[in-house]
């Protein structure tokens, strides 16, 4: 049974969103504002958190930046914010995905598992892939850029383990997508470029002018 935090103030949602998860087989653990959810956090660990933005002490944005930093667990956001913009921030602060109000609890649960999975440890043969100056430790989810750790989202790892195995290959804006987001997501190429984004600043040299992860113009990534 996994362990999920589920943020938010509203007592109905609170409530809805922990028979959901019951009924996939989840325990949740309930806090109605930031400061609790970051204390709740620190104390169990849980294996996944669902956030909403409207919180009363803190906007939910700082809180999924402070989770990132506290914690390797999986983040997804549940608002009634629909904005691109707002979805784009919450993916550059370090959500794992974002699931918009009114929400189907089948969906919710369909893309919680998906985060689940890719939080997991992972096969142990094949432990570690190199490319270049990459390397990528699959055990422990673990990334070095020339001997230098780095630490990676979620998403981000995920991206670039599939960039790393594919060995120079060009992978397809869609093959990325539905591998990390699922299918539901495969014609969201703006979640892929903030991913990408957040990679070149944190393994390229000068991310301004990648030499690592390079664009093939209207179709996906590849790595030099």
């Amino acid at each position: 049974m996994s362990c999920i935090l589920v943020v938010d103030d509203e007592l109905a949602i609170q409530r809805l969103v922990a028979t959901i998860l019951a009924r996939g087989g989840h325990e949740a653990l309930v806090a109605a504002s930031a400061t609790a959810a970051l204390a709740i956090a620190g104390r169990k660990q849980p294996d996944a958190a669902i956030v909403d933005l409207g919180l009363p002490d803190r906007d939910g944005l700082e809180l999924v930046a402070a989770m990132r930093k506290q914690g390797g667990f999986p983040i997804l956001v549940l608002s009634a914010r629909t904005e691109v913009s707002d979805k784009i921030a919450a993916l550059d602060l370090g959500a794992d995905d974002y699931v918009t109000k009114p929400f189907d609890g089948d969906e919710l649960l369909a893309r919680l598992r998906s985060a689940l999975r890719r939080s997991g440890s992972g096969n142990l043969a094949d432990a570690s892939i190199m490319h270049g100056p990459i390397t990528i430790d699959r055990s422990r989810r673990q990334t070095t850029v020339a001997e230098r750790e780095v630490s990676l989202t979620p998403r981000e790892f995920d991206v670039l383990e599939m960039l790393v195995a594919a060995g120079g290959c060009v992978l397809t804006h869609r093959q990325l997508l539905e591998k990390v987001w699922g299918k539901a997501h495969a014609d969201d190429v703006e979640y892929l470029r903030v991913v990408i984004r957040a990679l070149r600043l944190k393994v390229e040299e000068n991310p301004s002018q990648p030499s690592l992860i390079r664009n093939e113009p209207g179709i996906g990534y590849r790595l030099t």
